[in-house]
């Protein structure tokens, strides 16, 4: 059996079961006398409800019930919440508008669910919402947040005196203005953050089951944290303790924020379920999922840079209009805001920064966080900010950002929102990005690609992250009779190898062999507290806990070890899994004690020192402070155009990340590959489109949203210039939305560099063929 190491590519635990077909997905399981679960949804963008007809449907064949929400308001059930307010720069508060379960009075977007059918068959509950009858009087709407904001433009919540959510300031907008009067450069761009839609393998789902012995509502879910869910069910829906609610989930196909929150549909299954006494299954179909599943970016920026002739930034100006969508979702104006805003200026010595985000409303599904959350955002508009003035300048790429880095001996600097950046060789990883792309002969493969006829580029993106989120965690050890270990942790992994990392840390910390190591995840009955698996926080908050967690075993365990060798506890050292007292440090072959046999002993109070609770089980939970980690990174991107048909291809992408300590080299570069994967659609591919004329999502299947094909997507050479973090014991940062924050401006900086000679200074994501094609022949939108 193997004794691993941090910092060795162990290889994921995850992932036989998952090879062999035997995972466990939430549509995989089943109850008892199940009964299924449809929803209606509304056909239009905005309009009236005023009458919902359910006779026919309820008379249908196996239809079990037909509820909308009259029924839901009869019983008491709450709406969805808002978890993160947002300060407002103006007189008026943030409008935080009820989000119901089913729609009352009026729908607000094609999607929006109007009613929910139960019925013994999934057929026969689709068949029986077909037969809802709905009068519905069609309203004027809006599905562009560039017009939200104009006086004619309709108003999504007509009680609301206009579409804006909340106007956010941060920054210090006079000194800003000072900078820009004096400033003899200003370069300024229009930059548009496209709208994505997450797209996850497993569409969303649900089996809810209740109890009425023990009075116990049980949720069977894929997501990224069972603990948030369990609390929103408790405080926001039902109105009742904690201990009334189970939440479950076991193996769950993709997430990348879009099942951070609960959604209306599990719910009113659970609802359901006590209803009706049978356990309610739903599973969505993909076009639900494209409708209403919660989409992300769609943020429009205005920016501005002032610097001086020598390419010094002095002051960034930012202007952003963030749609939120028709209602809010839970953390939707936080993510442009408080989220991606405190990051503005990134990783350069910005002096002076304004940043004003006007949050709005429009008829379309609602926006939510995505891969970065806000951070993708910041560093695209800074990225293309910065080659537009070395472009103005004459100077080169790598050097305008040599000349603004944060130096080294700068550190810990603190940004215009008061957050440290304590860590990082920004211009060293860079130079190590450009080293390995082979920046300095760039030139002789953009000859050999004009040759045959292609246009050839390259661009740097360089990002960073604010990692972390919430601020604690907890992990439980407890050590079973049959000598294996079990270990509980409240962060949720759905692809991110949780199991495999944290029980090496266990293993290194214990001396433990990986395969005695058993993990549990994903069930409240197991599960007490935790957080969610997001904001790239699973190393430096799951990881420091399950370390903190293997101190608190191995202290306790040196005072068991000294009762028993009569010993000091001082003079009891621990090493590869054995304690060892004073006259046996230094020996070979020395009568050592094995963690094995301390926790057998610890269980008889005879064997343990006055005071001990018996046993070496420990539940640690850990409270991280205020502050986050920043992991940042120099992405080289080279593409190559033909511009017969406008296609880009990627043909070379280099990477220089600082994630601080690799706890497991094979799976951190995992994350990275599939970061850089999503941002390449962003970049290339993938936009999301409401028609303006009816509302209607014309991108609503995977026939009209363009994801990236294995074909499209190239190798990646991946580097690490593994600079530790010093605010916490393992050294990490966190390295799960890298790639989605460093990958679409190294891409558009490559393809605007490649048609530098037709006057091409900027084009918005996605860079399709035909907007390509456009731009060379000087049709740019």
């Amino acid at each position: 059996m193997e004794k691993t190491k941090i910092g060795q590519s162990v290889r994921r635990r995850e992932d036989p079961l998952l090879i062999k077909g035997s995972g466990q997905y939430t549509s995989n399981l089943n109850l008892p006398g199940q009964l299924y679960a449809c929803f209606l949804r509304s056909p239009f963008a905005h309009a009236e409800i005023h009458t919902i007809d359910t006779k026919e449907a309820e008379a249908s064949s196996g239809v079990i019930a037909v509820y909308t929400n009259e029924q839901v308001r009869e019983d008491g059930l709450g709406t969805l919440p808002v978890l993160w307010p947002v300060p407002s720069a103006t007189e008026e508060p943030i409008f935080t508008p009820p989000h119901p379960l089913l729609a009352v009075e009026s729908v607000k977007f094609v999607g929006d669910p109007l009613a929910m059918v139960v019925a013994e068959t999934p057929a026969q509950a689709l068949e029986a919402a077909d037969l809802i009858e709905v009068d519905f009087r069609e309203l004027p709407f809006n599905v562009n947040p560039a017009e939200a904001l104009d006086p004619e433009t309709p108003k999504v919540w007509q009680e609301h005196k206009d579409n804006l959510c909340v106007q956010f300031q941060a920054g210090d907008a006079a000194a800003v203005g000072a900078a820009f009067e004096k400033a003899p450069v200003v370069v300024e761009l229009q930059v548009a953050n496209n709208r994505l839609i997450p797209n996850v393998l497993e569409p969303r789902c649900c089996l809810a089951d209740y109890d009425p012995e023990t009075d116990l509502y049980t949720l069977y879910t894929p997501s990224q944290g069972v603990t948030f869910l369990k609390s929103i069910l408790s405080e926001h829906i039902f109105k009742q303790p904690e201990q009334h609610f189970r939440v479950v989930s076991k193996d769950t196909g993709g997430g990348f924020g879009s099942r951070t929150q609960l959604y209306a549909e599990s719910c009113l299954s659970l609802w359901a379920a006590k209803k009706l006494g049978s356990p309610v299954k739903w599973t969505g179909s993909r076009s639900e999922m494209f409708l209403t599943d919660h989409h992300a970016r769609d943020q429009i920026f205005t920016g501005a840079l002032a610097l001086s002739a020598e390419g010094i930034i002095t002051a960034l100006k930012v202007h952003n209009t963030a749609n939120m969508g028709a209602y809010l979702a839970a953390l939707a104006p936080y993510i442009p805001t408080l989220g991606g805003g405190r990051v503005m200026g990134t990783i350069y010595h910005v002096p002076a920064v304004h940043l004003t985000v006007d949050c709005v409303f429009t008829n379309t599904g609602l926006v939510e966080a995505y891969r970065g959350a806000g951070r993708p955002e910041a560093a695209h508009l800074m990225e293309r900010l910065l080659e537009k003035a070395a472009l103005k300048l004459g100077i080169a790429s790598d050097e305008i950002r040599r000349r603004n880095f944060i130096r080294s001996e700068n550190l810990p600097y603190i940004n215009f929102d008061r957050i440290a950046i304590k860590s990082g060789e920004f211009a060293a990883t860079q130079q190590m990005a450009l080293k390995h792309s082979d920046w300095e002969h760039f030139e002789d493969r953009r000859r050999e690609s004009s040759i045959r006829g292609k246009l050839r580029g390259i661009g740097i993106g360089y990002y960073v992250e604010t990692s972390g989120a919430e601020y604690e965690e907890e992990a439980q050890i407890r050590f079973e009779v049959d000598g294996t270990v079990t270990l509980i942790i409240g962060c949720y992994s759905y692809g991110q190898g949780h199991e495999t990392v944290f029980s090496q840390i266990l293993s290194d910390r214990l001396g433990i062999p990986i395969e005695r190591i058993r993990y549990i995840q994903g069930d409240t009955a197991a599960v007490k507290f935790g957080g969610l698996t997001g904001g790239s926080r699973s190393s430096q908050m799951g990881g420091v806990t399950v370390h903190r967690a293997c101190q608190a075993v191995i202290d306790k365990g040196k005072r068991v070890a000294a009762h028993l060798l009569q010993t000091d506890t001082q003079s009891v050292s621990f090493a590869e899994g054995q304690f060892a007292g004073p006259s046996m440090a230094t020996s070979e072959s020395g009568n050592k004690i094995s963690l094995n046999e301390i926790a057998r002993a610890a269980l008889e109070p005879e064997h343990i020192p006055d005071g001990e609770e018996p046993g070496l089980d420990t539940i640690y939970r850990y409270h991280r402070g205020e502050g986050y980690n920043l992991p940042n990174g120099c992405h080289v991107c080279e593409v190559e155009i033909d511009p017969e048909t406008g296609l880009v291809s990627v043909v070379g992408y280099t990477t220089a990340d600082d994630c601080g300590k690799i706890l497991n080299p094979m799976i951190v570069e995992g994350q990275i590959q599939g970061g850089i994967a999503q941002g390449l659609g962003q970049a290339l591919l993938e936009d999301t489109h409401y028609d303006a004329d009816s509302g209607q999502l014309l991108t609503g299947s995977l026939m009209d949203y363009c994801l990236p094909k294995a074909s499209q997507v190239p190798s990646f050479d991946i580097f690490f210039n593994e600079v530790l973090d010093p605010a916490n014991d393992l050294g990490v940062k966190g390295v799960g939305e890298s790639g989605a924050c460093g990958a679409p401006p190294a891409i558009v900086n490559a393809v605007v560099n490649a048609l530098k000679d037709y006057g091409v200074t900027h084009l918005d994501m996605p860079l399709t063929s035909e907007r390509v094609w456009r731009a060379i022949h000087g049709d740019v939108d």
